[in-house]
């Protein structure tokens, strides 16, 4: 078995079939096949070389005819698999006509097929990618209104801090993918454009017609025509690979959130439920998050793949030797494992199983340590902010000796109930009483989404 067939056993895991699709050989070779059909038609059009020899390069511009394996072996040798699909594809137009042969490529560089190729792919992939990214945005934005009110313990630095709302938490995630929908979509002119310079990005073999083809070409494939050929300048291809990263930061950061939520001594929310899903091969009463773990491998990946992007923009000249070439599996597994990651949070979020009981079961946790703050700040009005931050300080470490509530020790220092009445104490102690401004937060997420 050979190392390619034994990596389809991971890859429903860690990508989706859609994007798998987009970036297999076959999408490879039909990108930059699509960019030779279209050169042809471009050229016709503005009476460069014959209708009827551009049908014939079009009509050979299908995958179905080419022989992979045959590709894949004179890639090995040639350098790129652009020199070695142009002669297969110039072999069969010039069997159904030698004079169409002649115009197969005509003025373009193997950078060019392959570049527009990828911008090709990349435009599928794009799409791909928007799609469940709406889905997860309207997922989350269900759980902010629906939860806006629903609270549970804050947590810093892994330990509980003041009240927040599961809301709250959504719309905290919401807000991130949205940002992440409208880089997408800022980035998406200057990354969908034809790379068309010929060998050193001049097109000088098309005299002074070159700029004009370029234009017709980017018209028959609906992508822009930049001021200049990209081929040495990576920053398009690059801005593409860091926004995806951030994405599986974001995606990561979920995972985080929902696995930390989901352990067995949290319980407030866990992964949907089927079977076989999260089983372990021992412990029959095991639920692991699986689609949290596929999101942290793919955030913990996607770094490390992105710097490789980073570090290849530093080209030689007008056709780099080395670092053209290490972009040509990357930004592919890059698009794999923000797919997979955000198909998984899609649909972990989408059935994720919430227990808004057990949040208000844990915020009973630290007898009342939890909302020290909220007494600190009305006391604080009374007799100053720090001298009531040391006497709530000193009530919660003799409540924590003791094992006591902390309402009860407050209770009875007569710096306190000077200040501040049982009824006063009690209204205090009430975590959906100390919620803040998270109701209106929420609310304005979920109007911020709207209006974009």
């Amino acid at each position: 078995m050979t190392v390619a067939q034994a990596t389809r056993l991971l890859d429903p895991l860690f990508a989706t079939e859609a994007m798998r699709a987009v970036f297999s050989d076959r999408g490879r070779v039909q990108g930059m096949l699509e960019f030779e059909a279209a050169l042809a038609r471009a050229q016709a059009r503005l009476g460069m070389i014959p209708g009827a020899c551009a049908e014939s390069i079009a009509a050979e511009c299908g995958t179905e005819a080419f022989d992979f394996e045959a590709l894949a072996k004179e890639t090995a040798l040639a350098g790129n698999p652009a020199i070695p699909l142009v002669r297969a594809l110039t072999a069969r137009v010039a069997a159904r006509s030698e004079e169409a042969a002649r115009y197969v490529h005509w003025g373009a560089t193997s950078q060019d097929a392959m570049d527009t190729g990828l911008v090709l792919q990349l435009r599928q992939a794009i799409e791909l990618i928007e799609h469940d990214l709406d889905a997860l945005s309207s997922t989350l934005a269900a759980l902010a209104e629906k939860h806006q009110r629903t609270p549970l313990a804050g947590r810093t630095w892994l330990q509980q801090a003041p009240p927040v709302t599961f809301g709250l938490k959504a719309a905290g995630w919401l807000s991130a993918i949205g940002r992440h929908c409208v880089r997408l979509r800022a980035l998406e002119p200057r990354l969908l454009a034809v790379q068309f310079g010929g060998a050193a990005g001049t097109l000088a073999s098309l005299g002074s017609r070159g700029v004009e083809v370029g234009e017709a070409l980017a018209a028959e494939l609906k992508l822009a025509m930049p001021a200049l050929p990209w081929h040495a300048q990576r920053d398009n291809v690059a801005e593409f690979a860091a926004a995806l990263g951030l994405l599986g930061g974001t995606l990561g950061k979920i995972a985080r959130d929902v696995s930390l939520l989901a352990q067995n001594e949290v319980g407030e929310a866990r992964e949907p439920d089927a079977p076989g899903r999260g089983g372990s091969s021992t412990l029959p009463h095991k639920r692991n998050p699986v689609g949290c773990a596929v999101a942290l491998a793919a955030a913990t990946r996607l770094p490390g793949l992105v710097s490789t992007m980073l570090a290849a923009m530093v080209q030689e000249h007008e056709r780099a030797l080395g670092a053209w070439h290490a972009e040509w599996e990357t930004l592919p597994e890059i698009c794999l494992l923000a797919a997979g990651a955000l198909a998984h949070m899609r649909q972990v979020l989408a059935g994720l199983e919430i227990d808004p009981a057990r949040m208000r079961e844990n915020l009973d946790l630290t007898r009342g340590l939890i909302l020290a703050e909220a007494v600190t700040m009305a006391l604080g009005a009374r007799i100053g902010r720090l001298p009531a931050h040391r006497l709530v300080e000193q009530a919660c470490r003799r409540a924590v000796g003791e094992g006591r509530h902390l309402r009860d020790v407050l209770a009875e220092d007569a710096r306190v109930r000077e200040h501040l009445a049982g009824a006063e104490l009690d209204r205090l102690f009430d975590p959906t009483a100390y919620l803040g401004a998270a109701e209106q937060l929420v609310a304005r997420a979920l109007a911020s989404r709207g209006e974009a």
